[in-house]
Parts: structure tokens; sequence; C-alpha cells
């Protein structure tokens, strides 16, 4: 008799371990899916905001660069009146190097202009290069007057 209450217990006991553990795996299932559903969400969030930033930074970068190439344009024109009033021997030395600033201005324009929002993985190599560029062209506008002399 013992061995039977013993075997009915037992047999009880794993039945009911079967039965708990199916309804807690079907739960975990469902934890498991509403825990990934709101990794995706917060991950495509996460993306968007990113998005949003790389493009407010082009844009900003962009905004700053034009202001440069502008004064840059202005301070050609400066140079350009001042030339005009130099002797004709070191005016036309000066007037190709000034040509030459205007070219690298002109170009770095067309560079800015040519990169887009859709180029983001090239964003960072883009933006160093243009940046050494932009000041190799403000030590060589700086220098105009002292350098070639």
């Amino acid at each position: 008799m013992r061995k039977g209450i013993f075997t009915l217990a037992a047999t009880v006991c794993i039945v009911g371990t079967m039965i708990c553990s199916c309804q807690s795996q079907a739960d975990k299932v469902r934890n498991a899916e509403d825990k990934l559903q709101d990794a995706n969400e917060k991950q495509e969030a996460a993306v968007r905001n990113l998005d949003q930033a790389l493009r407010d930074s082009i844009q900003h970068f962009r905004k700053e660069s034009e202001e440069s190439l502008n004064a840059n344009e202005r301070s050609i024109e400066e140079y350009r009146v001042k030339i005009a009033a130099e002797k004709s021997g070191t005016r036309a030395r000066d007037e190709r190097r000034l040509a030459s600033l205007e070219q690298q201005n002109s170009d770095m324009r067309k560079n800015l202009e040519a990169f887009n929002d859709t180029q983001r993985d090239k964003w960072d190599s883009f933006r160093l290069r243009f940046k050494h560029d932009m000041e190799d062209h403000a030590r060589a506008m700086r220098d105009f007057w002292t350098g070639g002399r």
C-alpha cells in the first residue's frame, strides 16, 4: 500500500510539474516576444535619433563652411582692390596667386555642394578632409601679403 501511495504521489508531482512548466514556458515565450518588440522599438527610435543628429550635424557644418567660404570671397575682393593699386611688376604675380586662392575657394564650394546626405558612411572622412582644406586655405589667405614677397 505504501508503495502505491508513493507511486501515486510521485506521479501527481511529475504531472503537476509538467503542467506548471508548460504554462510557464508559454509565458516565458510571450515575455521574450514582448521584450524583443520593446527592444526593436527602442532600436528604431535610436536609429531615427541618430539619423536626425547626423542630418543636423551636416546642416550645421554646411552653414559654417558656407559662411567661411563667403568670408574668403569678400577677402579676395578686398585683395583684388589692393592689388590694383600695386606696381605692375608685383601686380601680375599677386594676381596669379590671388587667382589660385580664388580657384581653391571655388573648388571647396563645389565639393561642399557635391556632398549629399546619402553618403553618411563617408561623412567623417569628408568633414575631416574639408576642414583640413579650409585650414590650409585660411593660412594661405592670412599669409597672402607676407608669404610671396
